[in-house]
């Protein structure tokens, strides 16, 4: 499985925050689902900054349904007021049911017509005590039977993600593609297909998640020494990813989480 602790970049601002396994038929579905409940004081907010993980998310809150695409930069959402939302991370074998093309979907969010799905999930958050596993459970049971019994196309496509993103993943696309005893050719329309981002894309966001949780987690670790462990040609190189895509480097980031 991918690291589940990776994506959140400061974690100690985050409001009341939850991540739930999915269980039975679901498992093959759902990496995991994520649950956050906020509750703001008038007039401040508090802002969530994300490197999220290449994969989508089917996301119910108290305004409907979203699926939300992978990202190539990281982002952020501010929250205000009282409310919540129940997230899944999407396993690839999930996404076919769901959209065609999740590439159309990269940087993007859609609204999906599902009152099904959000009654449902609306009806158990309002439940009280254990509200949480109750929306869970309603979420895993809508979503297995909407995606139905899986192929052996969407069990290789669930072996990609744990190649490209799971422990002791491959560093490379031809790596991978060997272990899955697959051409680069076809691991590159598997990605396409089910997760809407090149394996070479997939690869390089999780080195950065791990570059970002090494550097909130031991701050006297020495960057070259990080670039080193997960695969940059250099120092240079890591600060360049991270700026990218996180908008701040390395040192910056340290300094922040310190603050």
């Amino acid at each position: 499985m991918v690291n589940s602790s990776g994506g959140v970049l400061y974690p100690a601002r985050l409001p009341e925050f939850h991540r739930l396994p999915a269980a039975g038929p679901a498992a093959d579905l759902v990496a995991w689902f994520w649950i956050p409940e906020w509750d703001i004081e008038p007039g401040g907010f508090s802002r969530q900054d994300i490197v999220g993980y290449p994969a989508l998310n089917l996301v119910v809150e108290a305004g409907g349904v979203m699926l939300s695409g992978p990202t190539t930069r990281a982002s952020h959402r501010d929250l205000h007021g009282r409310g919540w939302a129940v997230g899944a991370l999407l396993r690839p074998a999930a996404v076919a049911a769901l959209i065609d093309d999740p590439s159309a979907l990269v940087d993007t969010v859609r609204v999906l017509g599902e009152p099904s799905l959000h009654a449902r999930v609306t009806a158990a958050m309002s439940s009280g005590a254990g509200h949480r596993e109750r929306a869970v459970e309603a979420f895993a049971r809508w979503l297995v039977d909407r995606v139905g019994p899986l192929d052996e196309s969407a069990h290789q496509a669930n072996a990609l993600v744990e190649v490209l993103g799971g422990a002791d993943a491959a560093l490379t696309p031809v790596e991978a593609a060997t272990r899955l005893a697959v051409s680069v050719r076809t691991l590159q329309r598997m990605a396409h297909r089910y997760v809407g981002v090149s394996p070479a894309a997939m690869i390089r966001r999780r080195r950065l998640q791990d570059a970002a949780q090494i550097v909130r987690e031991d701050p006297r670790a020495d960057l070259a020494a990080i670039a080193a462990e997960l695969g940059y040609a250099d120092h240079a190189h890591l600060t360049r990813d991270f700026q990218a895509v996180l908008g701040i480097a390395p040192r910056a980031y340290r300094a922040e989480l310190d603050d």
